[in-house]
């Protein structure tokens, strides 16, 4: 079961930019894991999987609702066209995970330690991630509705041809950043702990930054406006 905390996020704010609604999630009493393994198109629901080795199992178009996921390894795990709706996800681990095309729907992603992960073409509302690490993220043609990326580092995330619809980055760290083909809507970079963008510059329309992140992007800002910039003789 999911609460919306009241007042917070979708109205604008000072610069005009609508906040992100962030999820509140609070689940109903948890039913352990029993193992047995992961199963395309299995349903779960209402379970907590603690400290479980999901290394390899395919759980392709598996639907996981009001469920707590702590601490688990997902190294190669394939879940493609899945349904995380309600959930909280905590201190996952693993590099390779494939959730290309999956829906993830008032969900909490807190301390994960991933890298590769695959999401292109996937579907976030309401999403919040905060803390941890995500190395080569790959958002490529996503669509992202209400999503926080707060207090997280990202290492040459992959937005291209994705939709960013009040997305937030809140003290967070974007390194090697592509944003090529993206459209963005009422996206906030301001406070963002670190905004480096390796492709995609001229893609910002639709975004809003601080005047020291608009100093810090004025040489790849002339650059992709063919200007040379050089002190004079």
């Amino acid at each position: 079961m999911v609460r919306r905390a009241k007042g917070e996020g979708g109205g604008p704010g000072r610069a005009g930019v609508r906040g992100a609604r962030r999820p509140e999630v609070r689940l109903p009493p948890l039913d352990p894991y029993r193992g047995g393994g992961l199963e395309p198109d299995g349903d779960y629901d209402g379970l907590e999987f603690r400290d479980e080795d999901l290394s390899g199992q395919d759980g392709g178009g598996a639907r996981f609702m009001d469920c707590a996921l702590r601490g688990c390894a997902l190294d190669e795990t394939r879940l493609p066209d899945a349904r995380i709706l309600d959930s909280v996800l905590t201190g996952l681990r693993g590099v390779g995970t494939d959730l290309a095309e999956s829906t993830l729907r008032d969900v909490e992603l807190v301390d994960a330690r991933l890298g590769g992960v695959q999401l292109h073409g996937a579907v976030l509302e309401r999403v919040l991630v905060r803390g941890g690490k995500i190395d080569y993220l790959n958002l490529r043609k996503a669509r992202l509705r209400d999503v926080v990326f707060e207090g997280c580092v990202l290492v040459e995330p992959d937005f291209g041809g994705a939709r960013l619809e009040r997305v937030e980055f809140v003290d967070c760290v974007l390194k090697g950043a592509d944003l090529s083909g993206v459209t963005l809507s009422d996206v906030d970079l301001r406070k963002a702990a670190e905004l480096d963008l390796a492709r995609g510059v001229d893609r910002l329309a639709g975004a809003v930054i601080s005047p020291a992140q608009l100093l810090d992007l004025a040489p790849v800002l002339a650059a992709e406006m063919g200007v040379r910039v050089a002190a004079a003789e």
